[in-house]
């Protein structure tokens, strides 16, 4: 599953885009110097997401929507379009 996809279907679980969520995160006071494991149990407890599609939201609530160039333009299932994540919402995204 690429980087996006699971992004994308966090939003179709919870209703709530990327984005969203760092704001949410922002008002509990998670930022870039949090560390994963209390933004881990606040989604697992709070909205019953699993470990990698946590890891995914800790990614972008403390790395911003840049990724690794590593698997853009691969065939792999874990393939990204770009190196950048849509944080709005799958239905607005561009690519």
């Amino acid at each position: 599953m690429s980087f996006q996809s699971y992004l994308d279907n966090i939003e179709t679980k919870t209703g709530l885009t990327p984005r969203q969520f760092i704001a949410l995160a922002s008002e509990k006071g998670f930022d870039a110097s949090t560390k994963a494991t209390p933004i881990v149990a606040w989604l697992k407890d709070g909205y019953q997401l699993g470990q990698g599609h946590a890891m995914a939201l800790v990614h972008v609530i403390t790395k911003g929507p840049q990724i690794s160039a590593k698997h853009v333009g691969t065939t792999g299932t874990h393939a990204d379009a770009t190196d950048t994540l849509w944080l709005d919402g799958k239905d607005s995204n561009p690519n």
